[in-house]
This record gives C-alpha cells, structure tokens and sequence, in this order.
C-alpha cells in the first residue's frame, strides 16, 4: 500500500490552518460586531466540512480504487471532533461562561442547542473508539456497526446549522444534499454488494 505519511503531515498541517487564520483574525480584532458568533459559526462550519469530507473517503476509495485513502478517513473524523468540541467549548465559554447548571434550561429554551448537542455527543464515542486498539477491542464489525453513528450526528449536525441561520439556509442545504448523496452511495454499494449472495443461494430451475 502507498506510504502515505508525508500526506498525513500536509493534511495535519492543512486541518490547522482554519483554526490559526480564526485565531489571527480574533488577535486582529477581524471577527465582527458580535465575535461570538462569528467563531461559533466558523467551528461548527468547520466541523461538519471535515465530517462530510471524512464521509466522502469511502465512496471516493471505491470509485478510484484508491484503497489508500481509508487511511486518511481516522484523521478527518477526529478534526470534525475537534472542531465541534471547540464549538461546543466556545458555547460553554462564552454563552454559559461555564455555568453548566444553566445548560439544561437553555437546551429547553432553545431547541437549536439540544440538536447541536446531539450531534456533538454522538462523536464522542467515535472519537473514543478510533484507536487501533479500540479497533481490535471492540471487533472489526462491532466497531464498523457503532461508527454508522457519524451519518446520525451528521444529519443532527446539518439540522443544528439550519435551525441555527433561519434565513439563508443555502449552506445548510447545500451540507443536506451531500449528505444525502454520501449516505445514498453507502446505500446502494450494500444493496449491489448483496445481491450475488441472494442469488447465489436460488436454486436455478431443473
């Protein structure tokens, strides 16, 4: 299999930059009138960009394929992690300014949060299980089985960002469609992938 270490670094280096550029423009004051928002909106975009692009890797493998590209598919996962994390963070930071008694109440208030937090807490377990040994703990199916997950915190996670905007929902849309797509190809790759074991076990007519 191609060595793929040298791309792992350029991909690294390239899942940083978005945060290093969020970072500058707050040092220079370049957010805004409300800078809240512009960095929730910005880490949450961010998060679903990479999640999306994680879930792209498997139909574009088997496109081209290019069996190397699985081992890009752990290291995209996690940067949609960590970029809802520090959308979640930013929230409890600067929205709760971490009081998390008041949390309950605000997801109650406002149903956009309670979403948000779906999405979020489904990638949790994804991101606990993507070790090797995980991996190996839990079971190649088992653990193929419980990231299907990552379709359901994108579905939760694209309905977050559209309740969210309220008026321009091009973008959300756009994340929809995708989705759809990416999930539709997983579909139909198990439905074809099935059908010469259904008809290999008919009987042919005597």
């Amino acid at each position: 299999m191609k060595d793929t270490r040298f791309a792992k670094i350029v991909l690294l280096v390239n899942g940083l930059v978005p945060l290093a550029l969020l970072l500058w423009d707050l040092y220079r004051t370049q957010v805004g009138a409300n800078p809240l928002e512009f960095v929730t909106r910005t880490t949450g975009m961010l998060a679903l960009v990479f999640l999306v692009i994680s879930l792209a890797v498997t139909p574009l493998r088997r496109i081209t394929g290019l069996n190397w590209l699985v081992r890009f598919r752990r290291m995209l996962g996690l940067f949609a992690f960590f970029y809802g994390s520090l959308h979640f963070l930013t929230y409890v930071a600067f929205d709760r300014f971490f009081h998390l008694t008041t949390i309950p109440a605000d997801v109650l208030k406002r149903p956009f949060i309670a979403i948000g937090l779906t999405a979020f807490l489904l990638m949790l377990p994804l991101a606990i299980t993507s070790t090797d040994k995980m991996v190996k703990r839990l079971g190649g199916k088992r653990w193929a089985l419980l990231h299907r997950i990552v379709y359901v915190s994108g579905v939760f996670g694209v309905l977050h960002y559209y309740m969210l905007v309220k008026s321009d929902v091009r973008l959300p849309v756009t994340f929809a469609f995708v989705l759809a797509v990416l999930l539709g190809f997983r579909i139909l790759a198990k439905y074809y992938k099935a059908q010469p074991a259904v008809s290999g076990s008919i009987a042919p007519p005597r």
